[in-house]
């Protein structure tokens, strides 16, 4: 079959990458010049299945009120008359209870744990480079109260057989060296061995490259203006340079999916929740992370990446927004610069932001919809760069009509209902 892919970010280039090995001709639509050039340009590098979780969560809704109020907040709710934030928040806040937190999280950490899986996989089969290191992850709490919390979690990990290490200060420093140097308080640690980092842009730059020496279409610098349906079915795309047709079609376009879809007539819980990125130069090696650390108290990841540290979080509720505020910086600084501090210059450090498509329960839409060749691959919220490999397999087995290696019925966009 000929399958056209819409977005050329990490979700849809593992997808094409994946449906061109099931055999299928793969053509791969992006308005950018250049694959991975938003939401995937910059992100935080992390790949965690394990801190697979929702943010709907009980007691988020109190956390929420007070995070509003602080400097450095994780979260920035900037108020604007759209009926789509105010569905998301509330549909958001209906997720945020003990039994539909176990539900999502335990799906989430399926795909994660899978994805990682495919991710490796692939590593050793086409010996693809990114930056890659494969030395765990730190979740780390500058609060005892923060640390108390985390039984909910490791319930998750037993169930799921997902290794970890529960730490002290002496133990987080033991992982993370360059904790050492720290001026904030630390009061222990989750660590999970297993999780890994990488450049996520360099990672589907070296894939697109690879799939279209198998002979994958990528017409970059095109402007995807709908989809044309007729019956139950799609029959072509429109672009600024005409129509595109194939014999199915795949959605991988982030945050901008739900617009696209709209016209046609389907709802599609995702809005975009803005994140922000630091990446500074390593200046002091040994004062630097050797993996990804988490910072509980501000929703920070601070990740390794070759040469350079990546510092990467929050969440901001603002729209299509790309402004970069002066205060979403400072607390990046904030983070990495009393954990790390002296490691990187943050001066030279450049600045970024990114769209990431979330849906109300943090889990990703990946199947198929109402319309008979029309799928979807969209809305992993932050996750994106560790559930994009296993998310790209298992849609290329459902486009393929192949029973796929994990359970994804309750992955679907159908979990919503009418």
């Amino acid at each position: 079959m000929k399958i056209v892919i819409l977005g050329g970010g990490v979700i849809g280039v593992t997808s094409a990458w994946y449906l061109a090995q099931a055999g299928h001709e793969v053509v791969v639509i992006d308005r950018q010049s250049a694959v991975a050039q938003e939401t995937s340009f910059a992100n935080a590098g992390e790949i965690s299945p394990g801190y697979a979780s929702p943010w709907a969560a009980p007691g988020i809704p109190a956390k929420a009120m007070r995070w509003l109020f602080m400097q450095h907040a994780p979260l920035i709710v900037r108020p604007r008359l759209d009926l789509a934030m105010v569905r998301w928040i509330a549909a958001m806040l209906g997720n945020c209870n003990a039994a539909d937190y176990r539900i999502n999280k335990g799906r989430m950490v399926r795909l994660a744990e899978f994805s990682r899986d495919r991710l490796i996989a692939l590593r050793e089969a086409t010996g693809i480079a990114y930056d890659e290191r494969s030395r765990g992850t730190l979740q780390l709490f500058r609060e005892q109260k923060l640390m108390d919390g985390v039984g909910k979690d490791i319930d998750v990990l037993r169930a799921g057989n997902v290794p970890f290490e529960l730490l002290d200060k002496a133990g987080c420093i033991a992982a993370e060296p360059g904790l050492a140097n720290s001026q904030a308080p630390i009061a222990g640690g989750l660590r999970l061995p297993h999780d890994e980092t990488g450049d996520c842009f360099k990672f589907t730059t070296a894939l697109a490259a690879m799939a279209a020496a198998r002979d994958v279409t990528f017409l970059m610098g095109r402007d995807i203006k709908g989809l044309a349906r007729e019956g139950g079915r799609i029959s072509h795309v429109e672009t600024a340079d005409g129509p595109v047709s194939g014999d199915a079609y795949l959605v991988a376009m982030g945050s901008y999916s739900p617009l696209l879809l709209a016209p046609i007539g389907l709802r599609l819980p995702v809005y975009p929740v803005k994140g922000y990125s630091i990446t500074a130069p390593i200046v002091d090696a040994d004062r630097a992370p050797v993996s990804t650390l988490l910072d509980e108290s501000y929703k920070v990841a601070i990740t390794r990446l070759g040469d350079r540290i990546r510092v990467g979080g929050m969440a901001e509720l603002s729209g299509y927004t790309h402004d970069l505020p002066q205060a979403r910086r400072d607390t990046l600084n904030q983070s990495v610069g009393t954990l790390f501090p002296g490691a990187g210059d943050l001066s030279g450090a450049t600045f970024w932001s990114g769209l990431r498509p979330m849906t109300p329960d943090s889990t990703p839409v990946v199947g198929g919809t109402p319309i008979d060749n029309l799928f979807l691959n969209t809305g992993h919220g932050t996750l994106g760069w560790t559930m994009a490999c296993g998310s790209g397999h298992v849609i290329a087995d459902l486009i393929s009509g192949r029973a796929p290696l994990i359970e994804t019925a309750d992955l679907a966009l159908s979990r919503y209902g009418r």
